[in-house]
């Protein structure tokens, strides 16, 4: 029989003392079937994105397998991104609270002696992005030797940026006897290639497609002239249920066209995308997400690893090519059970690539009809 709450878990009072003052309690779908199976010490491949609750899923059984009496590092995490390795190590350290546990994340762009004194002060768990992680383990500042648990999390993420090579060396680094878990948004050739070579029989556990789409949220979508796409977005930020939006285009200049378009219209943005540095990526997101503004024009690179609280909704500016991008999009919203709206701007043009995405979900995607993108007729009153 599979669990429905936390409290059915076999977990030590510690471990649930956290998690109750976290007001966890029934079980996300990715949590019910991937936390006993690691408990057992067997290996999970887990489809899931980030927002579904992944991160407990991992996370608590790592806490809770720790052996108190090894002061080496026993559980390491590898994520694409130092927003997604902030966020996990935050996370973990939450769960480990009551138990104790030091969880330090470590990425490139910050000083690496912090992060070598915090190693040398003792840490059971380590978060971070491989090519950080390599860096300490060739200064020998990082051991390995005593890794009894490893996640890859967002893992085709992590290969789709040409990490490949680093995350091999890194495993090759850990005792063969270790526990791996993979958690992926999509299960590809190449995350499977991962799983077939370093995971011992492991349990998969894989959403179906109309999960993926994270079925608590309202999803909309409205047909318009290429060319009316500015005004039928003007029309949807003058509503003011849209309290924080992310505003996703498909190329860079487009984020950045679109921001000073919506800045002659009176709406002030902040503009996210892979051609900023990391100083002004962490800019961006901090003003939004501590609401100096609340709108935030991005391509996907805000797509996957973003973690901001109180999003209400999500606006595609334009269809994504790749279907699943929609659904890691529209996972920035309607976050831990939470009701979110997902609105996307469809041109006639976008038609075919916004029928492949509804053809990959069974939840309803419900247009907006009749709306002609003119000043005089705002897309108001639907949600």
């Amino acid at each position: 029989m599979q669990v429905q709450s936390f409290k059915d878990l076999p977990l030590s009072p510690e471990v649930l003392k956290s998690i109750n003052e976290l007001g966890f309690d029934a079980l996300f779908p990715i949590q019910a079937q991937a936390i006993m199976p690691l408990l057992e010490g067997k290996d999970v491949i887990g489809q899931a994105q980030t927002g579904t609750g992944k991160t407990a899923a991992f996370g608590v059984p790592m806490v809770q397998k720790l052996n108190r009496e090894v002061r080496g590092v026993q559980g390491l995490v590898l994520t694409p991104t130092r927003e997604l390795a902030n966020q996990d190590a935050e996370n973990i350290a939450k769960f480990g609270k009551f138990a104790k546990v030091k969880v330090l994340a470590v990425y490139g762009g910050e000083s690496i002696n912090k992060q070598v004194h915090a190693l040398a002060n003792g840490v059971q768990i380590v978060v971070g992005t491989p090519g950080r992680l390599i860096d300490l383990v060739e200064r020998r500042v990082l051991n390995l030797a005593s890794i009894r648990f490893v996640v890859l999390d967002e893992a085709d993420r992590m290969l789709d940026m040409g990490f490949i090579e680093d995350i091999e060396f890194i495993l090759s680094k850990t005792p063969k006897d270790r526990q791996t878990a993979l958690f992926s948004a999509t299960m590809d050739e190449n995350v499977m290639r991962i799983s077939n070579k370093y995971m011992k029989k492991p349990e998969k556990i894989l959403v179906s497609k109309d999960e993926i789409a994270l079925t608590q949220m309202k999803q909309y979508y409205v047909v318009v002239n290429q060319g009316g796409k500015l005004n039928a977005l003007c029309d949807l930020l003058q509503d003011d249920r849209v309290e924080k939006a992310i505003i996703f285009c498909r190329t860079r200049h487009e984020t950045s066209r679109l921001a000073d378009q919506l800045y002659k219209h009176g709406f002030h943005t902040h503009v996210l995308h892979a051609g900023f540095t990391q100083a002004q990526r962490d800019r961006s997101i901090m003003e939004f997400r501590h609401g100096r503004r609340n709108l935030l024009v991005a391509t996907d690179v805000a797509a996957r690893g973003l973690d901001i609280e109180g999003i209400t909704h999500i606006i595609n500016y334009d269809v994504p090519n790749d279907p699943p991008v929609y659904f890691h999009r529209i996972g920035r919203t309607g976050r831990k059970g939470e009701d979110g709206t997902a609105i996307t701007l469809v041109s006639y043009g976008e038609m075919s690539n916004f029928n492949d995405i509804k053809h990959l979900t069974k939840t309803k995607i419900e247009e907006i009809k009749g709306q002609i993108a003119k000043e005089d007729s705002p897309i108001q009153g639907f949600f």
